[in-house]
């Protein structure tokens, strides 16, 4: 049993929100999540959904220091006075961004180092790893180099790292944020299967569709307060508006339909020819040939590891294993000319803020920066409030829209997002999608990695199947195609359920 009895917490003065608002944190929270229950934490980017699980992992305040009062229990036990061994032993984590808990660089190191740390013997490590990687299904996973892995392969290593302790306590925050649909499936699989065992699971997430038939109690924040607290059969009769005007997602997305108005086709801008793409040798694409033209937004679609990445990068001039040729407007364009008219807001966002300021980085690197522009942005993505904020202190989604407002003041003309709306509450994501259909309407090349389909309905108006190192779908993105997309996205979903896509 998880026991909240009046906490607030505050974070160390360097991870203070600007002054005139309040404090990232926690505020006289209260309440108790009983032995084997599910319960999700949901609610705007921002408000303290991972400091509480924080809380209960001990990383608070023994790795994140500041003002903690009130109390955090575990079955009685005061968590802030167990050492972080004992706690680890009964709380398993899966943090937001996997990267940020791996230890080793080989899979099944990864895998076993929580059960190493159990002193098990030699056998009965070999035994657990093995084990979890049977029952996760990602046995083609074992014996690889975790960098270079998609960031979905690493959400299922990180997953299964924490599978094999056989915790008592599971916490998750956004485990879906990377996966591909048929692996969303497969973890809920997961998920259904821990609680029947007696697990106590507690997850942060923006994408709510999967869990509405797992959650038993969904908790909604807002500004470090627990605001409403439902029941699965409560939280299911909110209306759409209710639900968004809390920064919630949609919980069917069946309902979700393709918002694209037709727009008059443009002159062919990009193409590829024969383009195949290598990775330490291994073929990772071949001889890939498209054409794209201005103010389309592509969505680059496929299973986890399947190339997206790589294929974006290429596209980016960041990847220099490749043959064949890239033309722009009929003429072969250099890797250094594509580097120089292309953006990438990378799936680690992390890798590219590197300014004082949430402000500073809006301008970072670039000539002539457009003031009025900068404020603009910042304002549609909600960054305002944090423009003299270190963007190493932002939340994970924060972080997400500040790289999203680079790409909009940059102006380059081809952009790439990977997997952009991770983290992203409703109102982000569709902020996000603004972005993406004002980049569109000004004649930029925009492709974008995503798993996403809610907020492909909103942005894109093509799609790029890949599947075993080719493009094996390529449509555009409207109702009248419904059938081909229910293939793409629902085919291991919704056909095993009867279950139609457009109902």
């Amino acid at each position: 049993m998880i026991t909240f009895q009046h906490v607030s917490f505050s974070y160390d003065s360097h991870r203070m929100q600007a002054k005139t608002h309040r404090t990232e944190g926690l505020h006289d929270i209260n309440f108790t999540v009983k032995d084997g229950e599910c319960v999700l934490l949901c609610g705007k980017s921002g408000c303290g959904k991972t400091t509480m699980t924080r809380l209960v992992n001990g990383l608070i305040p023994n790795v994140y220091p500041g003002k903690l009062t009130g109390n955090v229990l575990l079955d009685g036990q005061n968590l802030s006075e167990l050492p972080m061994y004992e706690i680890a032993s009964l709380v398993g984590s899966v943090f937001q961004n996997p990267k940020t808990q791996f230890f080793n660089v080989d899979t099944d190191s990864e895998i076993a180092f929580g059960v190493e740390n159990q002193a098990l013997p030699r056998e009965q490590i070999a035994q657990k790893v093995a084990a979890a990687a049977k029952i996760l299904e990602i046995e083609t996973l074992r014996g690889r180099n975790i960098f270079s892995l998609s960031g979905g392969e690493k959400q299922k290593v990180a997953f299964a790292s924490v599978y094999a302790m056989n915790p008592m306590v599971y916490l998750l925050d956004e485990p879906s944020s990377n996966l591909d649909m048929e692996t969303v499936d497969a973890l809920k699989t997961h998920l259904k299967e821990l609680k029947s065992q007696g697990k106590t699971i507690l997850i942060v997430e923006h994408r709510l569709y999967y869990l509405m038939d797992i959650v038993d109690r969904i908790l909604v924040l807002d500004e470090g307060q627990i605001t409403k607290n439902y029941s699965a059969k409560e939280f299911l009769t909110l209306t759409d508006k209710e639900r968004r005007m809390m920064g919630l997602r949609t919980t069917d997305l069946r309902k979700e339909l393709p918002e694209l108005i037709a727009k008059k086709e443009q002159e062919n801008s990009l193409e590829l020819k024969n383009v195949s793409l290598f990775y330490r040798k291994e073929t990772v694409m071949r001889n890939i040939s498209a054409k794209f033209s201005r103010g389309e937004v592509i969505a680059l679609v496929g299973k986890n590891g399947t190339g997206k990445t790589t294929f974006s990068r290429a596209l980016c001039g960041l990847h220099q294993e490749i043959k064949g040729d890239f033309f722009r407007d009929g003429k072969i364009i250099s890797t250094k000319r594509r580097q120089k008219i292309s953006y990438m807001v990378m799936q680690d966002v992390n890798f590219q803020l590197f300014a004082e300021s949430v402000e500073a980085e809006c301008s970072f690197g670039i000539r002539n920066p457009n003031a009025a522009l900068i404020a603009e942005t910042m304002d549609t993505l909600n960054l305002t409030p944090f423009a003299e904020q270190h963007p190493g202190t932002l939340s994970g989604g924060q972080k997400q829209r500040l790289a999203v407002a680079v790409g909009q003041i940059c102006k380059k003309e081809l952009i790439v997002f990977d997997e952009p709306t991770s983290g992203l509450d409703y109102e982000s994501m569709t902020s996000v999608a603004k972005i993406i259909r004002t980049l569109s309407e000004q004649g930029k090349i925009i492709f974008v990695v995503t798993h996403d389909y809610e907020f492909l309905c909103r942005t894109c108006s093509r799609i790029l199947a890949f599947s075993d190192g080719e493009i094996s779908d390529d449509l555009k993105f409207r109702a009248d195609n419904k059938a081909q997309i229910a293939q793409l996205f629902f085919s291991a979903v919704e056909t095993n359920r009867g279950g139609d896509l457009f109902e």
